[in-house]
């Protein structure tokens, strides 16, 4: 029997038990501002493949290996006209519709500003999003952003920074005929906006999707308007007489702005303010990447960048000052600090006048970083899924990081502002035949000096269905169903004895006492000749080797808890002393070799759990104390899914995949530590 077992909620206090709160320097510095990391959902999607892109090229020719993708898709949605066309916005300067899964030019927006039109230096720069007015059918307007060269274009924006390198352009189209295959019809430009750098410019504009006619917010149009860049001095987002670092709403059919092309909407909350634009909705923004509305609840959630650490989704309201750039997440943003690894400082106690995000998740970035170079982690917003399709989606607002391709999630109940942020969770991912992947796995090789890079996005259609989107190879997959990770059956038939002295083969036999209650490494093991694998561990000789396994035992690390790198291991797959896996159960989850899902197969083992960021992160501690703990591990061969389950989660701690090893034995034991088993229950198939 196990010694005990725990309900979900007790797995993440015993999990996070121990762990620091945000790091803070002696001096007040905060060095890691969330320590703990997205809760592994058991919770997988099925993605089906939607639509290809054809390969687009930057204009200029780019400079920045980042922008070497097949096409620059930026996101999906459905045109506003009953007739199932799907819109996709490339960067590099076509706007797609897509019948059938399969896309056409409707209007190629590069050519229309050439020579002004430019998409080859920042990450954003180029065609950057469409939105469709929601009476388009009838009146046939939509509305796009492009950016252009501020040496090249004669055209003076409406509102600027102290200095220009491009222009943020604003165009509404009018399709003479609405339902036509191409675009006819006329244009007109309704807002510019100046930038002093290359980035962070007008990420997304769109209409308040929860609105209908008659509502005051019907046919208003919202642009996400980034800082431009130019590094953490600069304080933009804070002057309410400039719209970059904010999100702004304008009346598209309106004439009362200063350039008399739009209108101002009289609820804005700055309307008629000396010194402040009426145009702002809220502000304190650095790059407001994408935003979308819940269809159930009305309310507004965008995705924010973070500068220094902190990636973050917050719910927006009018007025908000979100603290770009005094605040950086939960924590004040020290502009002053001579060692830049030391801008974040917690709140004061008289703290007010900001919004806090409603989910957050950290850099985590790799020792010895400088705190000034990109670590290659940015949030991407999503959407809550409202659709009908997907039922076990339904009020999860569905997020990503753009970067690694990594796909989130947090209730869309738990997202309120004023409580402390939501969890987020990790979700599985399988593409349709049902083998598990990552994103990397989809969208094939990143961008040359960046393998890893995934550029993700997330769309959505009429029905409120899900898609996602990789630059790095301009496909487009469908969100079609769900699946458990390592949810298949293992087999009925059960090893014993697990307990009997007799039934175990220790490496070092005098370093261990078998009791027969319980398997006991009493003595540290060395490292041995041969690669690096652990030093010290017993296999179960009984019964006979197996395929697909379960395995239950209850665990105990004897080690102090001072001593942070302390762990056992659980082995399975044991065919010999250089072929196996096991599973790292850990207080550090800082390094490599730690709390993960290893593979030793005649070399050095390797990681292969999906946990673990590639740079200094991986799962949540599976052991921060001297408690006795629950292990489940679960290995499906068939499917190379790996689970590892702690203290009776229905959600994995720990997953990967991996076919190397297709049978063999189990285990226990360290590298150089010292612990205990009990309780052991091996189940599964035997092997032929």
């Amino acid at each position: 029997m196990f010694r005990r077992i725990l309900p979900v909620a007790a797995l993440l206090l015993s999990a996070l038990v121990g762990l620091p709160q945000a790091a803070q320097a002696a001096d007040g510095a905060v060095h890691d501002p969330i320590p703990t990391e997205p809760v592994t959902s058991r919770l997988g999607l099925v993605l089906s493949e939607y639509a290809s892109f054809p390969q687009s090229s930057t204009d200029p020719p780019l400079i920045d290996q980042r922008l070497n993708r097949v096409a620059r898709i930026n996101t999906i949605m459905e045109v506003p006209d009953g007739s199932g066309r799907r819109a996709v916005p490339d960067l590099n300067g076509n706007l797609y519709f897509v019948e059938n899964g399969v896309p056409h030019v409707y209007l190629d927006v590069a050519a229309t500003f050439q020579p002004e039109f430019f998409s080859g230096r920042g990450l954003g720069q180029g065609f950057g999003y469409v939105a469709f007015h929601p009476d388009f059918q009838r009146n046939g307007l939509f509305y796009t952003i492009h950016t252009e060269e501020g040496a090249i274009t004669s055209d003076v924006p409406d509102y600027r920074q102290t200095t220009v390198l491009f222009h943020g352009v604003i165009t509404e189209w009018k399709a003479t005929d609405p339902a036509a295959r191409t675009f006819a019809g006329t244009h007109r430009e309704v807002l510019r906006i100046g930038f002093g750098g290359q980035i962070h410019g007008i990420q997304e504009i769109n209409f308040n999707s929860t609105a209908r006619p008659g509502d005051a917010d019907y046919g208003l149009l919202y642009l996400a308007v980034g800082d431009g860049g130019q590094g953490a001095n600069n304080t933009d987002p804070q002057n309410l007489a400039l719209p970059h670092g904010k999100l702004l709403r304008i009346d598209p059919s309106g004439t009362n702005a200063p350039n008399g092309r739009y209108g101002i909407p009289a609820s804005n909350p700055y309307v008629g303010q000396a010194g402040r634009l009426g145009e702002i909705y809220a502000y304190g923004m650095r790059d407001p990447h994408r935003f979308s509305w819940d269809r159930a609840t009305g309310r507004l959630y965008l995705g924010h960048i973070g500068e220094h650490a902190v990636e973050a989704i917050y719910e927006v309201r009018a007025g908000d000052n979100l603290g770009w750039s005094e605040r950086e997440g939960t924590y004040v943003y020290d502009r002053s600090a001579t060692n830049p690894c030391d801008r974040l400082l917690p709140l004061p106690a008289d703290d007010a006048g900001y919004t806090y995000p409603v989910a957050a998740y950290d850099h985590n970035p790799p020792p010895g970083w400088n705190c000034t170079s990109d670590v290659g982690v940015a949030v991407a917003g999503g959407f809550v899924y409202r659709g009908r399709d997907v039922p076990a989606l339904r009020g999860k607002y569905v997020f990503g990081d753009l970067v690694d391709g990594r796909v989130l999630y947090t209730e869309a109940s738990e997202m309120r502002r004023g409580r402390p942020a939501a969890t987020i969770h990790r979700l599985q991912l399988f593409d349709a035949s049902g083998t598990a992947v990552r994103m990397q796995d989809l969208s094939g090789p990143g961008a040359p000096g960046d393998p890893n890079r995934v550029d993700l996005r997330f769309g959505t259609d009429a029905r409120g269905e899900l898609y996602l989107l990789a630059k790095a190879n301009g496909k487009v997959w469908k969100v079609t169903g769900t699946r458990t990770f390592a949810a298949g059956p293992v087999g009925h038939t059960r090893v014993r004895p697990t307990m009997e002295p007799a039934s175990w083969a220790p490496v070092t036999p005098a370093k261990w006492r078998l009791t027969g209650d319980e398997v006991i490494l009493a003595e540290a093991g060395v490292q041995r000749p041969g690669p690096r694998r652990p030093f010290e561990y017993a296999v179960l000789t009984a019964g006979p080797a197996l395929s697909s396994v379960e395995i239950k035992a209850t665990v105990r690390l004897d080690e102090p808890v001072e001593v942070t790198n302390r762990d056992v291991i659980i082995v399975f797959g044991y065919r010999s002393d250089t072929e196996f896996y096991y599973a790292h159960l850990s207080t550090d989850n800082t390094i490599y070799p730690h709390n993960g899902i290893f593979k030793v197969n005649n070399a050095d083992r390797e990681r292969l759990d999906y946990q673990w960021n590639g740079r200094s992160r991986g799962a949540n501690p599976a052991v921060v104390d001297r408690d006795w703990h629950d292990v489940v591990v679960r290995h499906l061969p068939a499917t190379g899914e790996i689970a590892v389950y702690v203290d009776g989660s229905r959600d994995p701690l720990m997953t990967a995949r991996d076919t190397t090893f297709g049978s063999g034995r189990v285990g226990f034991g360290s590298f150089d530590n010292i612990g205990r088993l009990d309780a052991l229950k091996v189940t599964g198939t035997p092997a032929t």
